[in-house]
């Protein structure tokens, strides 16, 4: 495994999807069975360039395919008049998977990408073969008396976020610097994703990513309308969490674990992007998971 040549064969890809195009990174042969790499809120299809000559090399007869969801890397932004509501992630998945007539995919979702494979697995089961969560497990909800309360939350930030301008950066490393101070990521992984998430303007270099993504969502599940999302997953599910990842990790683990129907769960050293941090062990455990000698 250390030995893996990291130097692979990367595409550009490209998914047209109604109004949207989805941009990605892709490895591996066109005629094989797909696995899907879905990255988390504000991160890109980058975070998963150090696991994916690891992934290749343990899949061989796979198809590794990382998006940019809608608003993030090179991925288009939603229409002036939408938002990022959380199904409308799950619908582009099931604009992603009919266009491309894919069947029994694996899906490895970091973070949000977790979330919306988990939604989509307990909607779409005869699309998803298994699931392998990193970082991630069950879904953001609140009680149903703060339902007025996050409404208002909600169209009040989209109001903020409208009157504010994009921060503008001098260099790629002054922005490389301020992803590193908001997050657990050290330089060198910020820098992965950070370069995707760039582009050049007169002014200086701005972040591709859609501001809107930065609302604070106006509706969330209640905890029953997720347990019940968790227990209409039948496909087996992995969870493989960071030893010093999201404590939303650590409680979900209590809350969520016992409702799916064919759970197992790993801890990986490392924090909320220990797939970046350890893609040799990550990529190992998801091969024995996918049962691939």
């Amino acid at each position: 495994m250390g030995n893996v040549n990291q130097h692979i064969e990367l595409e550009e890809v490209c998914f047209d999807i109604g109004q949207l195009r989805l941009h990605g990174l892709a490895c591996g042969s066109d005629q094989s069975d797909v696995v899907l790499c879905l990255h988390g809120w504000l991160d890109n299809a980058a975070s998963f360039l150090p696991m994916m000559p690891y992934l290749v090399a343990n899949l061989p007869n796979k198809r590794i395919i990382a998006i940019d969801w809608p608003g993030h890397g090179f991925s288009s932004h939603r229409s002036s008049d939408a938002y990022y509501h959380f199904v409308d992630w799950i619908y582009d998945l099931l604009q992603l998977f009919e266009i491309n007539q894919w069947k029994n995919a694996d899906i490895i979702g970091h973070s949000m990408g977790g979330m919306v494979a988990t939604a989509f697995a307990a909607a779409f089961p005869e699309k998803v073969k298994s699931l392998s969560l990193i970082d991630s497990i069950g879904f953001i909800s609140a009680k149903s008396e703060q339902a007025t309360l996050q409404l208002r939350q909600g169209l009040l930030s989209r109001l903020k976020v409208l009157s504010k301008n994009k921060n503008v950066h001098a260099s790629v490393d002054s922005a490389i610097k301020a992803r590193v101070s908001v997050s657990d990521l050290s330089y060198q992984h910020a820098e992965i994703i950070v370069k995707r998430g760039l582009i050049k303007s007169d002014e200086g270099y701005v972040w591709r990513s859609d501001s809107r993504l930065r609302t604070t969502s106006p509706y969330r599940l209640t905890l029953s309308q997720a347990e019940q999302f968790i227990r209409d997953v039948k496909v087996p599910v992995q969870l493989l969490y960071g030893s010093n990842g999201l404590d939303m990790v650590t409680s979900g683990i209590k809350n969520f674990a016992s409702l799916f129907n064919d759970f197992s769960c790993f801890e990986v050293k490392g924090g909320h992007h220990f797939h970046m941090e350890e893609p040799v062990i990550t990529a190992k455990l998801i091969q024995s998971f996918l049962r691939v000698e």
